[in-house]
């Protein structure tokens, strides 16, 4: 699978490098060069899979060579291992609704679902190349908290979240402040959160700087949390 920008198709990458890159250098966002669509056999033998084989093989397609199938298995189990349920996600009958729940990872919000596994897909990644990457992310609450969660501790990670002045719940800031790890910085902004988004947008234009420091980012800029995210609307059909 390859991608190219919504800004220019000239220019076709591999899952690893958007992966990295979190956004493109013309500042648009990746998408893959062609549409996978799965079929009604496919469908029906995705039905019968536990929410860690219908991850492996749906999140696969989009992977490449980054990663074999049985190694991204692990990660996926490894990645939920902390979620209070067993399927990663419920459905609830209420009435006549179905109501599916996102809240069982490590921070109550649905962004653990990818965010768990991108911290474990850098973690890969770093294992096999001896580099170092800055993750830069704006939050108004719930991404950072997701974010610092799924990174901390980790070797070769920093990650740097900008979030807005007394603009997110107490609960919130103590997610993502009362952390002992070494490799987390929060930093509060004078602003709203599109104040936040602006700066690491600004960061990832200036290709001087964002090349220079290894920037990453875990915004829902960078395709790999849509496709981690896209899972559970499976599971749940």
């Amino acid at each position: 699978m390859k991608y190219i920008s919504t800004r220019s198709s000239l220019e076709s990458l591999p899952f690893e490098s958007v992966f990295i890159k979190g956004l493109a250098d013309d500042g648009g966002l990746f998408l893959p060069e062609k549409d996978y669509k799965f079929d009604e056999k496919d469908l029906s033998k995705l039905q019968s899979m536990s929410y860690y084989e219908l991850a492996t093989e749906i999140v696969h397609k989009f992977t490449g060579d980054f990663i074999e199938k049985d190694n991204l298995y692990e990660l996926v189990k490894k990645s939920y291992s902390s979620f209070r349920s067993e399927e990663v996600v419920k459905l609830r009958k209420v009435g006549n609704f179905n109501i599916l729940e996102l809240f069982h990872g490590p921070t109550l919000a649905f962004k653990d679902i990818a965010m768990q596994l991108i911290g474990n897909f850098y973690e890969y990644y770093l294992s096999k190349n001896e580099n170092f990457i800055n993750i830069i992310v704006a939050t108004s609450g719930d991404t950072g908290a997701a974010a610092i969660d799924a990174i901390k501790g980790k070797k070769n990670l920093n990650i740097f979240v900008l979030h807005p002045h007394n603009r997110i719940s107490p609960i919130q800031r103590r997610l993502m402040t009362t952390g002992q790890d070494e490799n987390v910085f929060n930093i509060a902004i004078k602003g709203n959160f599109d104040d936040c988004q602006n700066l690491v947008k600004s960061m990832f234009a200036d290709k001087k700087f964002s090349n220079e420091i290894k920037m990453s980012g875990v915004n829902s800029i960078n395709w790999s949390r849509i496709i981690a995210q896209s899972v559970y609307y499976f599971y749940s059909y």
